[in-house]
Parts: C-alpha cells; sequence; structure tokens
C-alpha cells in the first residue's frame, strides 16, 4: 500500500453518499481519510475497503460539530503532504419548524453544514495552494435552490453552502489557480438520510429516487469537465432550472400549497355545509 498515492478526505464516510464516494475513490486508487461520528462502523469499513483495494485507509472518528473534533481533523489536513480531494459530506436534517423544537438542533447543523466546511476548506486550500493542485467538493442539496417551510435551517445552510462554493471558485480562477471546487447538489437519495428523519421513501415516486453510486459518478465527471454546480439527474436539472426561474412570490405561494396546505384545502373544499 503506497503513501505516495493520492488522499481523499471524506466526512460523514461511514454510510450514504460519504461511503459511496470512498467506494468510488478506492477504486481509482486513492487512499483514504474516512471522518464519522460512529466508530466502531468507521473502523470496520476503513479496514475493508484497504484489504479490498490494497489502499491505506485511515479512520479519524469525529463529531465535526465538537471545536476540538474539528481542529484535529484540520490538523490532519494541514499535513497531509498527498491531500488531493477534500469532501465535505457530512450533515443532517430536520423536520423540526425552527420556532418550534429545541434551538440546539439547529445550532448543530450550522455547525457541521458551515463551520465544518468552512473550516476544513480553509485548512485543504492552504494545502493545496503550496502546490497548486487539489479539489474540494462540497456536497450541497437541491434544497438549496428551494426553501422549505419545514426545513429553514437545511435550507439556508445548503445555499450557503453554494455561495460559499460559487465565492470560491471565483476566488481561485481570479488568482490563476487549478484548484477544482464543486457544490454537489443532489436530490432525493436512496441512504439513510430519511430513515434517520422517520420519513420513509414512500411519500414520493420511485422516479424521484437515485442511489448515492448515481450521484457520486455524476460529481466525478463534472469535477473532471470543472463544472462548479452538479446536480444529478435530468429532473432535478429541469426543477432547479424552473425553480430558479420562477418569480419568487409564486414559488413561495406553490410551496405555502405544500402537502398539509393541500389537504387543508380540500378539506374547507369538501366540508359539508352547514345545517
Amino acid at each position: 500500500m503506497s503513501e505516495s498515492k493520492p488522499l481523499a478526505l471524506i466526512t460523514g464516510a461511514s454510510s450514504g453518499i460519504g461511503a459511496a464516494f470512498a467506494r468510488a475513490l478506492a477504486a481509482r486508487g486513492y487512499n483514504l481519510a474516512l471522518v464519522a461520528r460512529r466508530e466502531e462502523r468507521l473502523h470496520h469499513f476503513a479496514d475493508l475497503l484497504g484489504r479490498q483495494f490494497a489502499i491505506h485507509c485511515t479512520a479519524l472518528r469525529a463529531d465535526l460539530t465538537r471545536q476540538e473534533d474539528l481542529r484535529g481533523v484540520e490538523e490532519f489536513l494541514a499535513a497531509a503532504g498527498n491531500l488531493q480531494l477534500l469532501v465535505n459530506n457530512a450533515g443532517f436534517g430536520t423536520l423540526d419548524p425552527f420556532n418550534g423544537g429545541p434551538v440546539e438542533s439547529h445550532d448543530a447543523m450550522h455547525r457541521l453544514h458551515v463551520l465544518a466546511t468552512l473550516r476544513l476548506t480553509h485548512a485543504a486550500l492552504r494545502n493545496f495552494s503550496t502546490r497548486n493542485e487539489g479539489a474540494i467538493i462540497n456536497v450541497s442539496s437541491v434544497a438549496a435552490f428551494i426553501p422549505n417551510p419545514r426545513g429553514t435551517s437545511y435550507y439556508a445552510t445548503k445555499a450557503w453552502m453554494n455561495c460559499f462554493t460559487e465565492g470560491l471558485y471565483l476566488e481561485l480562477k481570479n488568482a490563476g489557480s487549478k484548484v477544482r471546487v464543486q457544490a454537489l447538489c443532489p436530490g432525493f437519495t436512496m441512504t439513510e438520510f430519511h430513515d434517520v428523519l422517520g420519513t420513509g421513501r414512500g411519500f414520493i415516486s420511485s422516479k424521484w429516487w437515485m442511489t448515492a453510486e448515481d450521484v457520486v459518478g455524476a460529481s466525478l465527471r463534472g469535477l473532471e469537465r470543472g463544472k462548479l454546480f452538479v446536480v444529478p439527474g435530468l429532473r432535478y436539472k429541469l426543477l432547479v432550472a424552473f425553480a430558479r426561474l420562477m418569480p419568487r412570490r409564486a414559488l413561495h405561494f406553490a410551496l405555502s400549497k405544500g402537502p398539509a396546505g393541500l389537504r387543508r384545502e380540500r378539506t374547507r373544499l369538501h366540508k359539508p355545509d352547514s345545517v
């Protein structure tokens, strides 16, 4: 197992899109540094990939909402001489209205999606700048383009991630840098994400669901072509294009008539006349 192989660090790597990135990059000959909270699962996955692909695979147990854990991953990025790719994938969602539940979950989401992404990106860029090479993929979401009345913090943090990545893209381009950045914006993906939310997958047609492998494949192809925004799947490309062109007032009206709103409207329309 050669230490001279390019290194990719992936956060949220023990399942879902992060695990799919790990498998795809291992198959391409990358050494890996995998970051996740679930230590036993993480070490098992790292050992499995190391044996299967004959690569060096480091497991870094970290909760990136905690300052001391985040600082440890920053230090690892700064010291990795063969670092070639950072994938900021760690994240979670919540269905709590912003003012309807504890603030702690919203605070943790902003720490993970915003502050961890910012600090790990900064550490990686300082490493890349000495060699004028490398790449960063920030795993955002189609939700960044479409505000959700039941996901204010998720929408806000993913929209920030898109703006942050776009700003970096322009900054690097203006500086003549060869470092590449990408905002990956998947839609519904078959991972543990919605299982953890408790929503299951039956609320929307199976045609809208993509596999994590398809999402990662689209991301890596886009990275090779230098694409800033990658939206996997034709349906989602069209949805994002429509949402961006739609007048904001009309979009807000449509979103206010989401499933709950439509149910209320149907109840009102079919309510028997008073006697």
